[in-house]
């Protein structure tokens, strides 16, 4: 049986996540409605913009079904914004905004500054032979991460090097940068792999 992958498609970069997850011979499910949280085996979150993202979620009654599956092992991908959604707290966030949480870190939003400074730049990742090509749009970087949080990248060179731009606990994998851009699947691949092995486990 194929895996059934849902992307969060109430707001962000959807379309290029579930091209990918496709080419991996996934079968993608966007996910709007609470029903579609229980049919899926691993779900990702996109980048776009976390507060509009966490309204959305809450508007369209998503944010409890999805707290609910993540908190019992869906495995989930968070890109850019989707770091933040996974982030159990928030360094600098709005006053009335959540999170559907889940990995024991600190994030903070526009880390990296505004759109202007967006850049790309090659990263070493843990479990991969050769770097990573990572595009950074107004992106987030972990201030902290717990004793459980694996770190998977840091920021190699420059103002910010050595801040945490991807991890993983458990089943939940997070990056700061956007692996949907580019046309590197090896990070897609690995979060496949996660869903196969949550699956069989099941």
């Amino acid at each position: 049986m194929k895996l059934t992958i849902g992307v969060l498609a109430v707001q962000g970069d959807v379309r290029e996540h579930a091209a990918t997850l496709t080419a991996l011979g996934a079968d993608v499910v966007a996910v709007r409605r609470p029903g579609e949280v229980e049919q899926i085996d691993g779900l990702v979150i996109p980048g776009g913009e976390s507060t509009v993202m966490d309204k959305l979620v809450r508007a369209f009654d998503l944010q409890e079904p999805l707290r609910k599956r993540i908190a019992d092992g869906l495995p989930t991908l968070g890109s850019c914004a989707g770091m933040i959604m996974l982030a159990d707290r928030i360094a600098d966030a709005r006053p009335d905004q959540q999170t559907l949480g889940g990995i024991d870190m600190t994030v903070r939003r526009n880390a990296f500054g505004r759109q202007v400074d967006s850049f790309e730049t090659d990263l070493d990742y843990a479990g991969l032979d050769e770097p990573v090509h990572a595009v950074f749009i107004r992106a987030p970087w972990v201030d902290e991460a717990g004793a459980g949080v694996e770190v998977l990248a840091r920021v190699g060179e420059g103002p910010a090097a050595g801040r945490i731009v991807a991890v993983r606990q458990g089943n939940l994998m997070a990056t700061s940068f956007h692996p949907e851009v580019g046309g590197d699947r090896r990070i897609h691949a690995e979060f496949v792999r996660i869903v196969e092995n949550a699956r069989e486990s099941a």
